[in-house]
């Protein structure tokens, strides 16, 4: 006899349905999985035989064939354990065929019949919204996920056993539902705030300016001086989070199985601060079946390069065109893939090799060709996509040891969001989200200068031998500057704060 019975599987950050056909015939006992199935699916069979007979149904002695549809795209994962558990019991009559046709299945089987959770749960529910079926069968750790979508009906079973007594009697229970923006409000709340860091108030104001801009920004300085600690903070004053936004963070993090969160929803911005051996793959995603890499999982949020000049050349360079295109596509033979990278990228890293470079007590034992040759690493083409680089000194006791409140991340966040509804309703027709963003039309177009300005920034062209690309760099960061002012016209005080965040440009030189 044949079954059909459906499910979902997972390619890039998107689901597709899954037709799973079972044959059960006569024969020698065997069962064949065909349909480009993976290792884990391969395997499945032998948590099916057990689920089955341990939940007290009888597995079926004759050859059963099970066919993945389409056969075309390659499938992993154990998520379809479940719908192959109860299309043999649907093939072998031990429950109605009928029972299953308004229902998709998702679950790993332990085996003693359990369901296991599975990743992908979010991207599936979203998939389900476009397709004619809305009912949901899946393990109870995964029903915050797809019972945040409203128009899916989620059903949290535990147990094969327990899913053929729903499929007989569906009325016992109620699909499970959540209210998405109060899950939200309920998880926005971050552990960290810009009022525990003690002094640094112009590493504060610059980072205050690169969020508040979109703007990349690199943190120089000796150890010890709060590089990471400012760095760690940088998603606490980002603009808060929309429904649309963190489902598009919650649904990257679940196919990416880095979904850590109980409630199967993140409403914080990510923070991603990768070790420095990464390697190109697992920092920009790939693989055999490709899977989000550290700035996919970073999208919306910080990817934190701490001690920038040790991380691999290849994948520093592999950061190029995402930082550009805020998008990364890895292709394969069968076709290619996008995932989303829209991140500010922050990173830190010593003046010089021993970091004692800028220290005022400690004295600096590297020769300048040292200092350069180390600072040399991070390639022009990719400093040139890095707006703003600050010194970040030591802290003084004076400062460490002050009693008095200092500003909360909310206070900067609220100008932040200021300064960020003012560049949405300047480039609303454009594309363009921020002034990091903007290319030379835009710039000769928002970036007007007063007099004085042009003469300063004349002065520092000349003076400190600035390039082209610097020139542009100033001036989006100025307009940043102006638009936190309130200002139509970029004035000297704005291009003035700019040009000081241009320490490697001087370094350098």
């Amino acid at each position: 006899m044949i079954s059909k019975i459906y499910s979902f599987g997972l390619l890039g950050l998107e689901a597709y349905p899954v037709e799973i056909e079972i044959d059960v015939a006569r024969g020698l006992p065997v069962i064949t999985l065909v349909g480009l199935a993976d290792t884990a699916i391969k395997e499945s069979k032998e948590r099916v035989r057990s689920a089955i007979k341990n939940s007290g149904f009888q597995w079926p002695a004759e050859r059963i064939t099970v066919n993945l549809a389409p056969s075309n795209i390659k499938k992993e994962g154990a998520c379809f354990d479940l719908a192959i558990a109860l299309g043999i019991l649907a093939a072998t009559r031990q429950i109605n065929e009928n029972l299953i046709k308004n229902y998709s299945f998702l679950g790993e089987l332990s085996l003693d019949g359990k369901l296991r959770p599975v990743h992908g749960v979010l991207a599936i529910s979203l998939t389900m919204v476009k397709s004619p079926l809305k009912n949901l069968v899946l393990p109870e750790e995964n029903a915050r996920e797809a019972g945040i979508i409203p128009e899916i009906s989620a059903w949290p079973l535990r147990s094969l056993k327990e899913v053929v007594q729903f499929l007989a009697d569906p009325g016992f229970r109620q699909p499970f539902k959540l209210a998405p923006e109060e899950i939200l409000k309920a998880n926005a709340d971050y552990s960290l705030d810009f009022s525990e860091v003690k002094g640094q108030y112009f590493a504060k104001r610059a980072i205050e300016v690169a969020v508040s801009g979109g703007h990349n920004i690199v943190l120089l300085g000796p150890p010890g001086s709060g590089k990471t600690m400012l760095a760690k903070r940088i998603p606490t004053i980002m603009p808060s989070l929309s429904l649309q936004e963190a489902l598009e963070i919650t649904k990257i993090h679940s196919v990416a199985k880095a979904l850590l969160n109980k409630d199967g929803f993140i409403g914080t911005r990510p923070f991603r601060c990768p070790h420095h051996s990464i390697s190109d793959i697992a920092l920009i995603g790939g693989g055999s079946i490709p899977k989000p890499g550290e700035i996919s999982l970073s999208h919306h949020g910080v990817l934190f390069l701490d001690e920038l000049p040790e991380f691999s050349r290849k994948a520093l360079e592999a950061l190029r065109q995402p930082l550009e295109d805020n998008l990364i596509c890895i292709s394969r033979i069968k076709g290619s893939l996008i995932f989303p990278a829209n991140f500010i990228l922050a990173a830190a890293l010593n003046p010089c090799p021993c970091g004692n470079y800028f220290s005022p007590q400690k004295t600096c034992h590297c020769n300048t060709t040292k200092i350069r040759n180390y600072l040399g690493k991070i390639s022009g083409p990719l400093l040139d996509r890095i707006d703003i680089h600050i010194e970040v000194p030591q802290v003084k006791y004076r400062e460490l040891s002050e009693t008095k409140d200092t500003e909360t991340s909310q206070a900067i966040r609220q100008r932040v969001e200021n300064a960020r509804a003012i560049q949405r309703e300047r480039f609303k027709s454009t594309g363009v989200f921020c002034n990091a963003q903007m290319h030379n039309k835009l710039i000769k177009e928002h970036c007007l200068l007063d007099e004085k300005a042009q003469e300063l920034v004349r002065m520092a062209m000349s003076e400190l031998g600035f390039s082209a690309r610097g020139y542009d760099k100033i001036l989006k960061v100025a307009r940043t500057i102006a638009d936190l002012s309130r200002e139509k016209i970029i004035g000297a005080e704005h291009v003035a704060e700019a040009v000081q965040y241009r320490s490697l440009d001087k370094l350098l030189n």
